[in-house]
This record gives structure tokens, C-alpha cells and sequence, in this order.
């Protein structure tokens, strides 16, 4: 159904951006927002690899757990 902005679309909000800051400050305000959007992807690939390290941690306690209920069953009862 909506497919994107299109050219009028992002024409019409750059014009009001720059009615809105001034041609001075746009320059800084992008700036701002890259550095912004850097930190966000930044955190969000910490996130990720922290979570998938958490499952390969998870899964070697299983195996480690695993390992130990068979040393148990071979033990010889008291």
C-alpha cells in the first residue's frame, strides 16, 4: 500500500526542516543525529552479540551437566 516517501515527500520535509532550524544549524543537527544513530547501532550489536554469547554459555552448561549426571549414575551405591 505505502511503498515509501517518494522525491515530493522528502522534498516537502527538508523544506520544512530548513524553515524550522536555518541553514545554520541543519548542518550540526545531522551531524548530531549520525553521531546518535552510530551509538544506537554501536549498543544494539553489543546487545546482540552479548545475547548470542549467552546462548553458546548456555549451552556448554548443559554439556557440562550432562557430563556429570553420567560420573553419577557409574557410582557405585553406598
Amino acid at each position: 500500500m505505502f511503498s515509501g516517501i517518494g522525491v515530493t515527500g522528502f522534498l516537502l520535509i527538508a523544506l520544512v526542516a530548513l524553515l524550522l532550524f536555518g541553514p545554520n544549524k541543519l548542518p550540526e543537527l545531522g551531524r548530531a543525529f549520525g553521531r546518535t544513530l552510530k551509538e544506537f547501532k554501536a549498543g544494539a550489536r553489543d546487545m546482540m552479540d552479548d545475547d548470542q554469547q549467552d546462548r553458546k554459555d548456555a549451552g556448554k552448561r548443559v554439556e557440562v551437566n550432562r557430563t556429570e549426571d553420567r560420573v553419577d549414575d557409574k557410582r557405585l551405591p553406598e
